[in-house]
């Protein structure tokens, strides 16, 4: 049993309760290791506030959530009439449910900021390999939480955005049909679907995504943050061993992100009360018409933090199959004759190349399209391992580096901008050419990223007051 602490009698009572409270939890001990005795880099930039903001957004998406189900039916014959319930006579109903539709896409930018953060400064290498995993996790689970939610408005949008998706794990060899069917409740997405899906998004998803985000700032906290010069502060201490590059996160930091949650705040109260539809992006005018069956809306796409994703899918057609299997051809040939692997790896290699090429020419391309989809996030994960660069930092690599990573940043608006339009013939073209540059910069980083000089690395980081 731990030994209790005791305070002087004359303490304040506030003292007091907190040592009540520290024998029997440790909360100082806790604030201590997550806040004042964190030691954070002290050269971190703006970039750095949208890990906070991500926090944020979450507080706001569960608190409206709270709210908005008090009142949501979760029933395809009342399900849009509660949410226009709640617009019209809920008071301050519109405002919470723009809150949650404009917390949406607020989440997906500020992670993808976030993720951009981390791969230009190289916050997936060692020793944070386990902090991109949780965080790539956490970005797949809420793409779960935003699709399942999506549908729960029950509009034209919903309704087919989520026959179009759901229909699409049909295309899974021998167990597509049953696995939709099982997805759906029903043979077409209805009271079932929809049940299900609010099921998933108001408890079970949450529940990970919460489990996941403490994983995510333990693993942080057990490591040390990155920072824009890829420079290990822990390296360098003081005879106390406290980090010379670094500053307590409380109240430095704590202090610092108040100025990007305000910034961030005043953004996002202005897109609230005057363009909360943001030209259709964040809330499609589809939506604001209940769910027809027995009407399909002229261009179904899903919302735009989905559209890059969607984009590569439609890019996988029977023609895009042949461009496919030369790629994998020259990955088996390059594997085998350029790796410093043995002859028996080699012949794998090659066998497992030819047996890919088999299954791609058997199967349909809708199927290799729903893999290419999910291989775009996929992926990420195996980042850690991909990158072989000497230096972390965007900063001290090649400058033809930050090149690629522009013009991979441009890719993917670019196949952003092609999920929301309508199919076309050199929209296909170019989506297709787009999708093979996306899994290219990651395929291939293993070399490219080796390639080039690099600039020397400080000992310690660069930082100057301000």
């Amino acid at each position: 049993m731990a030994e209790f602490k005791d305070v002087s009698p004359n303490a304040p009572a506030a003292e007091k309760a907190l040592n009540w409270i520290d024998n029997r939890f440790p909360l100082s001990k806790l604030f201590k290791e997550h806040m004042s005795e964190y030691y954070a880099p002290k050269n971190f930039n703006f970039l750095y506030f949208f890990g906070v903001l991500s926090m944020v957004v979450l507080v706001i998406q569960i608190l409206t959530g709270v709210f908005l189900v008090m009142h949501y039916k979760p029933d395809a014959a009342q399900a849009f009439a509660s949410v226009e319930y709640i617009m019209r006579d809920v008071p301050w109903g519109w405002l919470i449910r723009y809150m949650h539709s404009t917390g949406a896409s607020a989440f997906f930018i500020v992670v993808y900021m976030h993720m951009f953060r981390g791969l230009i400064y190289g916050s997936y290498r060692k020793p944070r390999e386990l902090v991109w995993l949780f965080g790539c996790a956490i970005f797949l689970a809420l793409m779960g939480e935003a699709f399942m939610g999506y549908l729960l408005p029950w509009g034209q949008m919903s309704y087919w955005g989520a026959q179009v998706i759901v229909n699409l794990f049909s295309a899974i060899p021998f167990i597509g049909p049953d696995l939709a069917l099982l997805i759906r409740g029903d043979y077409v997405v209805g009271d079932a679907t929809l049940n299900r899906f609010f099921s998933f998004h108001v408890i079970a998803v949450p529940l990970v995504l919460l489990g996941l985000v403490v994983a995510h700032i333990i693993a942080l906290h057990e490591v040390g943050s990155n920072n824009p010069d890829g420079v290990e502060i822990k390296e360098k201490k003081d005879a106390n061993g406290i980090p010379l590059d670094g500053i307590p996160f409380h109240p430095y930091y704590s202090v610092h992100d108040i100025m990007g949650i305000i910034g961030f705040l005043l953004v996002f109260c202005a897109i609230i009360f005057f363009a909360p539809e943001f030209g259709g992006y964040f809330l499609e005018y589809n939506n604001f018409i209940p769910a027809d069956p027995l009407k399909t809306p002229l261009h179904i796409a899903p919302v735009w933090y989905f559209t890059p994703y969607y984009s590569m899918l439609r890019a996988i057609t029977s023609e895009m199959m042949y461009a496919l299997i030369v790629c994998v051809l020259a990955a088996a040939y390059l594997g085998a004759t350029r790796a410093k692997i043995s002859s028996t790896l080699k012949g794998v290699v090659v066998g497992a190349a030819v047996v890919l090429v088999v299954l791609m020419l058997a199967i349909d391309a809708k199927f290799w399209g729903v893999v290419v989809m999910g291989g775009a996030v996929v992926i990420l994960f195996f980042l850690p391992w991909l990158d072989n660069c000497a230096v972390k930092s965007i900063r001290y690599r090649p400058d033809w580096h930050l090149y690629l990573y522009v013009i991979f940043v441009i890719d993917f608006f670019v196949l952003g901008y092609l999920g929301m339009q309508p199919p076309s013939a050199i929209g296909e073209r170019v989506s297709q050419v787009g999708s093979l540059f996306y899994f290219g910069f990651f395929l291939l980083m293993p070399w490219w990223s080796q390639m080039g000089e690099t600039k020397p690395v400080p000992d310690r980081v660069n930082f100057t007051a301000h």
